[in-house]
């Protein structure tokens, strides 16, 4: 084969394997991840008072009490029903990275018990590590399983697309979130400025 061919299928796998890279990829419909939104349901039928409250949890698999939580902890919870724990996960990739993550909190060193709790540190991981999504006001971008990320002004949020469709909108699916009234469903995709839209799949 050429050898310039040959480069150039070497760079083009070199460029689609890059790790901690932001990418985009075309949408293909995933069974995981329908999967991942199926199970996200699941925390909705728990009883959860809001807090963003710090505390010393365990590692690797750690989470504070399950009655309590925030819109981090949503996410988190949805990966765990997948068996992934991104505690561990931002755990290890910012200990390795640590200047590519925000110092918002003036941090020298990386926390187990808060890291993976802080919006911001989440983006930074899937923006690294998972796939980046175009950010539109097409709900039909939008599938299962996503992750989305908004600005609230003086905060970030994060949310999961969920399977369920709104019947109010019924072109586009509801979200999975903690905002202050526990783990709920609620139609507020495009209730605020989207900052964040990747999906991530570790099997």
């Amino acid at each position: 084969m050429n050898k310039i061919i040959i480069s150039f299928i070497v760079s083009l796998l070199a460029v689609n394997l890059s790790f901690g890279q932001k990418k985009e990829i075309e949408y293909i419909e995933s069974p995981w991840l329908l999967s991942l939104a199926i199970k996200a349901e699941i925390l909705t039928y728990y009883n959860v008072r809001y807090t963003r409250a710090y505390y010393n949890i365990e590692y690797p698999m750690g989470d504070v009490p399950e009655n309590i939580g925030c819109c981090t902890d949503v996410i988190i919870r949805a990966y765990r029903l997948m068996d992934i724990d991104l505690q561990q996960l931002v755990h290890e990739d910012m200990k390795a990275n640590f200047d590519k993550y925000p110092k918002i909190w003036g941090l020298t060193k990386t926390d187990t018990n808060i890291d993976h709790r802080r919006v911001p540190n989440l983006m930074t991981f899937f923006e690294r590590n998972g796939n980046w999504r175009p950010i539109t006001n097409n709900p039909k971008d939008y599938k299962p399983g996503d992750i989305v990320c908004w600005n609230l002004g003086s905060d970030k949020h994060i949310g999961i697309v969920s399977n369920k469709k709104s019947k109010e909108n019924p072109q586009r699916y509801m979200i999975i979130h903690n905002i202050g009234d526990g783990q709920v469903f609620e139609d507020c995709l495009f209730n605020w400025k989207i900052i964040g839209h990747y999906t991530f799949i570790r099997k």
